[in-house]
């Protein structure tokens, strides 16, 4: 296997850093960060899960290579988070995914993009509308992303190709919905198929949000054509607006049950969109900074990797209950630290002690 900017045996063991028990993007890109390599975290693994407290195994080197077959033989290829090609906004957004597999045009990545999303039980004039608002932002040379889901992901994708990039919650050789088939297929020979989970994977409901905040990273912006509350389409939103993206929706009668998430977004702070030309005139202007002000960046603490690399554990363990805390916080009652918290934190995660909630929250597995 050769992997751009990559020997063999770093790419190999970055897939199986990754795939190993307890290990998320968010404890992969630290281990890198505190040790400089993936062949060197994989060794550090075990002494790390001893600290934590459990005896602690990597995840078989026969099972990577039988994972590098299979996305051989289903036509597709690793993409690694810092390489040329990774996309660029993707890898802004706080536990974008380490390694992705991917088939078909990766150069769409480097256009502007936009997000459309959805209800799968879509009415026909939104599924209309859809599919014109993508047909209009691709012959503007925008790529336009969604989930492949029946309904406003179809007709988004349908609507804009070739320029449409397809984001998966099951491995890259898994079709899903199956009635979308050929749809996707149609996707990872004309546009781009992206997919976090390893090859052979059947979607499960976790898989969702986590392929929903692919699709809000990978976009300056993302819409929402018609959702119900509650739905998948306003988390996705959500994500968007907690990554400091545009967040943008078409109102809708308030009898349709499916237009009240797009109300109500715009009741929040999403920004009312009824024509292709208002999302451009929004999108073209973007510079980091949204006009809509739904959903608030959460702060993360920073610290160098210098400082991470030399960190000693801190002792936080009277600090955690099965109850979630921010990070800040631990850092601050504990008066050491960032690099040292994070560090103790990384061993009991590795370990199977601690589980990562959204907005940089932690708690004990319960």
């Amino acid at each position: 296997m050769s992997e751009t900017g990559l020997s063999q045996t770093e790419a190999f063991a970055r897939i199986r850093l990754l795939r190993s028990p307890n290990i998320g993007p968010v404890s992969y890109a630290q281990l890198l960060r505190r040790f400089g390599s993936g062949e060197a975290a994989i060794e550090a693994l075990p002494e790390l899960g001893k600290r934590g407290g459990r005896d602690y195994r990597a995840a078989p080197p026969d099972a990577i290579a039988e994972e590098i077959s299979q996305v051989r033989r289903a036509g597709a290829r690793y993409l690694f988070h810092d390489q040329p090609d990774y996309p660029a906004l993707l890898a802004e957004t706080p536990g974008a995914p380490p390694i992705l597999t991917c088939r078909g045009e990766i150069a769409l990545v480097a256009k502007p993009c936009v997000a459309m999303v959805g209800a799968r039980n879509a009415s026909a004039a939104a599924v209309k509308l859809a599919r014109e608002f993508a047909a209009a932002l691709s012959a503007e040379s925008y790529a336009v992303v969604s989930g492949l889901a029946r309904g406003i992901d179809g007709a988004a994708h349908e609507g804009a190709f070739p320029a449409t990039i397809g984001v998966i919650a099951s491995g890259i050789d898994i079709a899903y919905p199956p009635q979308h088939a050929d749809l996707q297929e149609r996707i990872a020979t004309e546009g781009l198929l992206l997919a976090e989970q390893p090859p052979g994977t059947e979607p499960r409901g976790s898989h969702f949000p986590s392929r929903n905040r692919i699709i809000a990273g990978l976009a300056a912006g993302t819409l929402v054509v018609e959702a119900a509350p509650k739905s998948g389409s306003l988390i996705t939103a959500r994500l968007a607006g907690e990554a400091g993206r545009e967040v943008m929706a078409i109102p809708g009668s308030p009898l349709d049950a499916r237009s009240q998430g797009c109300n109500q977004l715009i009741r929040d702070g999403a920004v009312l969109v009824q024509s292709p030309e208002d999302v451009i005139e929004l999108l073209s202007t973007f510079d980091g900074s949204p006009r809509s002000t739904f959903r608030e960046a959460a702060p993360a603490y920073e610290w160098g990797d210098e400082d991470f690399a030399e960190a000693e554990p801190a002792d936080i363990a009277a600090l955690l209950t099965t109850a979630p805390v921010t990070v800040d916080e631990l850092i601050r009652q504990s008066g050491t630290s960032g690099a040292a918290v994070q560090l103790s934190l990384l061993e009991l995660e590795i370990a199977g002690k601690l589980v990562r909630h959204a907005g940089g929250r932690v708690s004990l597995v319960i």
